[in-house]
């Protein structure tokens, strides 16, 4: 068995891992999962069945994309979290990935009845959406995050762009931010980017 990445087409997180790999030139098979669904290939490798979950091909599996990354980091190709800078590349990350759960919470606050839900709720991860984004254009420092070069801070503000993207369409976050747009652009011509898509997919509950 060689390298086995347990993704959701949607995830930010399974996709940080999706590049990853990409941009160090690693072959792997990639398996899309429901975790929403019993029986799923994630349960048996993940206790929290949640996706990513990367398997090596001694049998060992990771999950959680900054322990997969951290994981990819020690195999052969292009350095993705250069020791000198590796701190400010960890705060971009965390900073991508509060974005990303800030998103996730408003999509499942939205998804209750209309009259469960927080507007109240709905406007604290919104602030923090946009504070966030705000946050990234600040940190961009020509093409890149974090010390002019490509690293995973990359990784991680490009699956984040793309995720508010496609989950929150109405979102004018590219009007407000051109700078972050242009850069979101350029990291979506990458082949890694391009090779790993983030796309819907639908929730078949079953069970």
């Amino acid at each position: 068995m060689g390298y086995q990445l347990l993704i959701a087409t949607p995830s930010p997180f399974a996709r940080k891992a999706r590049i990853a790999l990409r941009e160090k030139g690693i072959p792997f098979e990639e398996i899309v999962e429901n975790p929403w669904n019993d029986g799923m290939i994630v349960a048996r490798r993940n206790p929290l069945a949640k996706v990513p979950v990367l398997t090596l091909p001694d049998g060992r599996s990771y999950f959680d994309s900054r322990v997969i990354l951290d994981v990819i980091d020690t195999l052969p190709g292009p350095e993705l979290t250069p020791a000198n800078h590796a701190l400010e590349i960890r705060q971009i990350e965390a900073l991508a990935d509060g974005i990303c759960d800030a998103v996730v919470l408003i999509v499942l606050e939205v998804a209750r009845p209309p009259d469960l839900r927080s507007q109240e709720w709905i406007a604290r991860q919104r602030h923090k959406i946009d504070a966030g984004l705000a946050a990234l254009e600040d940190a961009l420092s020509g093409d890149h995050m974090v010390g002019g070069v490509f690293t995973r801070a990359d990784i991680a503000a490009g699956a984040a762009l793309a995720y508010v993207s496609l989950r929150m369409p109405d979102l004018d976050w590219r009007g407000a931010h051109p700078a972050l747009a242009a850069y979101a652009d350029r990291l979506e011509a990458r082949p890694a980017f391009a090779a790993s898509p983030t796309s819907a997919q639908p929730i078949d509950v079953k069970g």
